[in-house]
């Protein structure tokens, strides 16, 4: 049986399930007026709507939007992807226009604003290298940290002998702190590498894996997030996410 507050979900809450924008997004447009609910504007937060109430939104809210940056970056080794721990420098402080990859061909100028609110999302190890995502859009953020199974795809380094039943408990099979995995996909791209395709992030998963079969990993770098791929870009430095790709 559903509650009054599932079936008249917070006007905020009801944008963020339909992908219009995040929850923050939709409660400063709210406030702005830039919200319409069946026709008339919705200007009071905590406004319950139906599920079924047509939502449209101001041309000044997506115009707004439309500003909102996404990097990309390819974290090198000796970085931690969120905020500084133990000593160690979040990559984030790499986004600065000299390390701006001189192929980028987004279009973009470079402003100071696109630095306010970048966060990332998701995480890479320390010790790992590669695609690291930093955006400031709420939809990008929900897409890839939200559970809506977006594939990363992985280049591990190993050593060691694989268990006869390895690759097959890799791809599916293997239980990780209590919680039985998701199927991945798993190859061998050469006698000493893997190829790993993920729609999970347990953290050090993949090293944690490798060593349940008898594996040690001894290099670990992401090339692709969804659809969007490292390609040519160089270890720490960034390029912009174009109009034209998406996750």
């Amino acid at each position: 049986m559903t509650s009054d507050a599932d079936d008249l979900p917070r006007l905020s809450k009801r944008m963020g399930e339909l992908g219009l924008c995040s929850r923050r997004e939709a409660e400063a447009w709210i406030v702005a007026g830039w919200v319409k609910v069946d026709g008339q504007i919705v200007d009071v937060l905590g406004t319950r709507v139906s599920r079924e109430a047509r939502i449209e939104v101001d041309r000044r809210a997506r115009a707004q939007q439309a500003e909102l940056v996404t990097v990309l970056l390819n974290k090198p080794i000796g970085y931690v992807s969120g905020q500084a721990e133990d000593g160690y420098e979040p990559a984030s402080v790499l986004i600065r226009p000299e390390n701006r990859w001189s192929g980028d061909t987004s279009g973009r100028r470079f402003e100071p604003r696109h630095l306010d609110g970048l966060a990332p999302a998701g995480r890479l190890d320390i010790d790992s290298t590669g695609l690291m995502v930093y955006t400031q859009d709420g939809r990008v953020a929900k897409q890839l940290i939200g559970g809506n199974d977006v594939e990363k795809e992985y280049l591990v380094r190993v050593q060691g002998e694989m268990a006869p039943d390895g690759m097959a408990r890799l791809r599916l099979g293997l239980t990780l702190d209590g919680v039985t995995l998701k199927a991945a996909q798993v190859s061998w791209q050469n006698e000493d590498q893997l190829r790993f395709g993920l729609r999970e992030g347990r953290k050090r998963q993949i090293r944690r894996m490798c060593e349940i079969v008898g594996l040690t990993v001894t290099g670990l770098k992401r090339i692709r997030t969804g659809r969007v791929m490292l390609g040519s870009l160089p270890v720490g430095q960034w390029r912009y996410l174009r109009s034209d790709e998406g996750f």
